[in-house]
């Protein structure tokens, strides 16, 4: 989580980043390049000291950025980065972390723009249900005493080819980079997919796998009640007996034969 200026920072280089990325390549390129510079600027402190020292006026800062990326990224990276640069931050990694967050949701934008981001989040979200169901393969793609291009090579060999490019980045870096386990991590990515698409996500544990027909019915229920497009990140949860749990933000709708003894217990007491 950025502190308050940090997330102004990082509203006023997202409105820069919107208003440059028109096109599906556009976005795509951008973001390989934010991803890039974000890792340049974690691993070289001076020039991340430079960018955010707040003894400089803005205009140099975004000057300095400009210069360091002369000829090596485009138009659109570079005005991105010098906003951000130019803007006052929390703290100097909060910089590199608002230029990663930046990457990422330019990619995702740039499958929207290319009528795929409900693929590229579909594929996130299984990614990640995958992982989660395979402990080994978690472990394996967790273990931070495994060099990371071991990490990063293990998923490559299993997702290239297989999903979307804007997936395989995203999963890529995420191994690489997240903090968070990589299950997790591509949930969040779906997340985000799902919110930049303009959908609100509703996440179902159900007592068995839901059909098409059902998924349908609940969406279209949930989409009635929240007046908002809803896509659906469903997990089987055999626990519940029957029925379904679902958690749209901080809301949680418990329906699940599970939670109505529990409710009955708590009655009797």
């Amino acid at each position: 989580m950025y502190a308050a200026s940090s997330r102004e920072a990082l509203a006023e280089a997202r409105a820069v980043l919107e208003s440059a990325t028109g096109s599906a390549q556009a976005g795509d390129t951008t973001g390989d390049e934010l991803l890039e510079v974000s890792r340049l600027l974690d691993g070289n402190r001076e020039l991340l000291t430079a960018l955010t020292e707040a003894a400089l006026p803005p205009a140099e800062r975004a000057a300095v950025a400009r210069a360091v990326l002369a000829g090596k990224v485009g138009d659109a990276t570079s005005a991105v980065v010098a906003a951000a640069a130019g803007a006052q931050w929390s703290t100097s990694t909060d910089l590199a972390s608002g230029l990663h967050d930046l990457g990422v949701q330019a990619l995702l934008r740039s499958a929207a723009a290319a009528d795929e981001g409900g693929a590229v989040e579909d594929e996130l979200f299984r990614l990640g249900r995958i992982v989660a169901g395979d402990p080994q393969l978690e472990q394996a793609l967790s273990d931070r005493a495994r060099p990371v291009a071991d990490r990063v090579g293990l998923l490559r060999t299993l997702i290239t080819g297989k999903v979307n490019p804007v997936t395989e980045k995203l999963a890529l870096d995420a191994v690489e980079r997240s903090d968070l386990q990589p299950a997790d991590a591509f949930a969040a990515l779906a997340d985000t997919a799902a919110h930049i698409g303009g959908r609100r996500v509703a996440h179902v544990r159900a007592a068995a796998a839901l059909t098409d027909e059902q998924r349908a019915k609940l969406a279209g229920d949930l989409e009635a009640d929240l007046g908002s497009p809803v896509t659906l990140h469903v997990d089987v949860d055999p626990a519940l007996l029957g029925g379904v749990v679902v958690r749209v933000g901080n809301e949680q709708i418990d329906g699940s034969i599970a939670g109505k003894l529990a409710a009955v217990r708590r009655g009797l007491r």
